[in-house]
């Protein structure tokens, strides 16, 4: 298991489409002179190379990790150093059996084993080495937190109360957001939309923000500058609302990669609704595919497809005598769902349809209609052990992440660029 930053990150991506788009990676640029093995930062006596830092951008572009994958595989790495520094001086070294659980445990977030996620992560340039290192980082940093701060943490029946309140709320929250969605289909067009993802994100006015999107979104919404309806918080798919919530009114999302595309949220506005919005057990939808992508004559069959059907029950009429892989239906839980998918669902209303998305490169239009949405059942709520191990998990991060720093604080940092 890795730490819970790392965690949330890896939660909100699927990890098998960016394993499965790994040639659209964006080519990391060094130039040959330059000596891959030369250390680049210094913390304390440890030394990080241009090579691990380009491994672990690859890495990281590969798991499609928002942010800019080089400033990102910096401050990893860095805080790697000063994990495994911590956790050697407490006197905590991982056994190889350990580290080979953790490498399985991630790997298997893809419906993988570890050999399969290593040999996938080589067909994209990226070492074994280097998996093994950010898995054993993750692994360790875990076992030290526990072994530090779980004495010091206890649950009293007051902390249940307020987190019993806090889960059977009898109020809602409903976000006004802006989307900018900037396709990537080929390794040339990611690396460029990569570098305006980054400009685009630092905009601060909603006004600047929707001209962007006008100019640049290959969204449905261009035309409205990117601006959603009022939507309620549990459309969204269930790790986009920490990033929106992180979020103040006027400012926008670190850039956000999904399958061919790479998004950018602002918020407009928030507020507080009377009554509560369902949280939804699961989603059915069916999505049909369509050879060409945005070509012409794919946009015009769809075109086609939506004035013959009102419910998900008439594509089967739609695909019937074609190859069964044309439509894809089914029922799956909020979390399950690929990011872009389950972005464009939170738009529409059971019976609606959208054809913003492609797939193969952008050679595949993907028809997509919402069947319906399956809210949770009310019952007796969480135990007391359920909200006992979230609180303890809550304190344990909120320790590590000050432990973090105070490391940080204290070490001997030197960066050469």
């Amino acid at each position: 298991m890795i730490p819970a930053t790392m965690r949330r990150l890896f939660n909100f991506f699927a990890l098998p489409a960016a394993v499965a788009a790994a040639s659209l990676a964006a080519p990391l640029h060094v130039a040959q002179a330059q000596n891959l093995f030369e250390p680049v930062i210094k913390v304390n006596d440890q030394a990080i190379t241009r090579y691990e830092i380009q491994q672990r951008a690859r890495m990281l572009t590969m798991f499609r990790a928002p942010g800019d994958p080089q400033s990102l595989a910096r401050q990893q790495l860095i805080e790697d150093r000063l994990k495994l520094d911590a956790a050697e001086s407490a006197g905590l070294i991982l056994e190889e059996p350990d580290v080979q659980a953790g490498m399985e445990e991630f790997a298997g977030r893809a419906d993988m084993n570890a050999e399969q996620l290593i040999r996938a992560l080589e067909g994209a340039g990226v070492a074994e080495q280097t998996f093994r290192a950010f898995v054993t980082s993750g692994v360790t940093w875990r076992e030290l937190i526990r072994a530090r701060f779980v004495p010091r943490i206890s649950v009293s029946e007051t902390d249940l109360e307020r987190a019993r309140d806090a889960v059977t709320g009898q109020s809602g929250v409903r976000v006004l957001i802006s989307e900018i969605i900037l396709p990537v289909t080929t390794p040339a067009q990611a690396e460029a939309a990569q570098a305006r993802a980054r400009r685009l994100s630092e905009i601060d006015t909603v006004s600047a923000f929707s001209s962007a999107a006008r100019q640049y979104s290959a969204s449905g919404t261009r035309t409205r500058g990117g601006r959603l309806d009022w939507m309620p918080i549990t459309r969204l798919p269930p790790a986009l609302r920490q990033v929106v919530l992180g979020l103040a009114p006027g400012e926008v999302s670190d850039p956000l990669p999904t399958e061919n595309a790479i998004a950018l949220f602002q918020l407009r506005d928030i507020e507080e609704t009377e009554a509560p919005e369902p949280e939804y057990a699961a989603i059915e939808y069916a999505a049909y595919y369509i050879d060409g992508g945005r070509s012409e004559q794919a946009l015009s069959r769809a075109a086609r497809v939506k004035a013959d059907v009102d419910t998900c029950d008439d594509l089967y009429g739609v695909a019937k005598g074609q190859p069964p892989e044309v439509l894809d239906r089914g029922s799956k839980a909020p979390a399950e769902i690929p990011t872009d998918i389950a972005m464009e669902l939170a738009k529409l209303d059971p019976g609606e349809v959208s054809t913003a998305l492609t797939r193969s490169q952008g050679q595949t239009l993907v028809f997509l209609m919402l069947c319906g949405r399956s809210p949770e059942l009310d019952g007796e709520g969480p135990s007391d052990e359920d909200l006992t191990n979230f609180i303890r998990n809550q304190r344990l991060e909120s320790f590590g992440d000050g432990y973090l720093e105070q490391l940080r604080a204290e070490a001997r940092i030197i960066e050469k660029e």
